[in-house]
């Protein structure tokens, strides 16, 4: 299969992950109004983007895939353990642990990684999502950058869907919002590479721990984060 199909195809939120089970504090920022309209959560996305994702899962991802790449297991370990020392809430690590263990069986059943890579992973400790997915773009073949933004299309695809479910909005307000993620997820993935590069990358968005915090007692939810 080809290195594009493979991005199309791990980009995709029918990949059954459970990516679509979870709106990372979205749903909390919508019962507490700071959400409430096509405008308010295209513009919540975008912060989500250029202060979570970038900053932390973006540039991780970024050191991540050249480290299975080169099988530096160390590094590795590191790197896993910063993402799950860096989750705030339960919630956050819930998600992580679960779609990174989603991942990996995917990856066992499909032979998209070696019996041997796939150990490795199990070896971490505690497999967490970025980790597990840059795995899996390592073994597409694809360039860095190209599999960091298939990492990045895939997270706007499921926030945007996550959206359209819980503000409510329609499907042209959607396909607005991803075309605006998509516009700034070129730049925020150089800024993750740049990142990486100088190992800077941040866990600090004190806001959304706050309001994932509030979601896990919230009384009427959609997702599971």
């Amino acid at each position: 299969m080809s290195a594009l199909l493979q991005l199309i195809w791990l980009a995709s939120p029918a990949l059954p992950i459970g990516g679509f089970s979870y709106s990372e504090g979205l749903e909390s920022a919508i019962e507490h109004g700071l959400v409430r309209d096509e405008a308010s959560a295209a513009e919540w996305l975008s912060q989500q983007l250029a202060l979570t994702q970038t900053r932390g899962d973006l540039a991780l991802a970024a050191r991540a895939l050249p480290a299975w790449r080169e099988g530096d297991l160390p590094a590795l370990k590191v790197l896993n353990d910063w993402v799950l020392q860096t989750r705030e809430t339960a919630e956050m690590r819930l998600q992580t642990e679960q779609m990174g263990r989603s991942l990996l069986d995917w990856l066992r059943n499909h032979h998209t990684a070696s019996s041997e890579q796939i150990a490795q992973c199990q070896a971490l400790g505690q497999p967490t999502y970025p980790l597990v997915m840059a795995l899996a773009l390592a073994g597409s073949g694809a360039a860095l950058a190209d599999g960091l933004l298939a990492y990045a299309f895939g997270w706007a695809e499921n926030m945007v869907g996550a959206a359209i479910k819980s503000v409510p909005l329609g499907q042209s307000a959607g396909q607005r919002m991803l075309a605006r993620l998509a516009a700034e997820i070129p730049a925020a993935v150089a800024q993750a590479m740049a990142l990486a590069e100088r190992d800077q990358r941040q866990a600090f968005s004190p806001m959304l721990a706050i309001l994932s915090a509030r979601h896990e007692t919230q009384y009427s939810r959609l997702f599971r984060s």
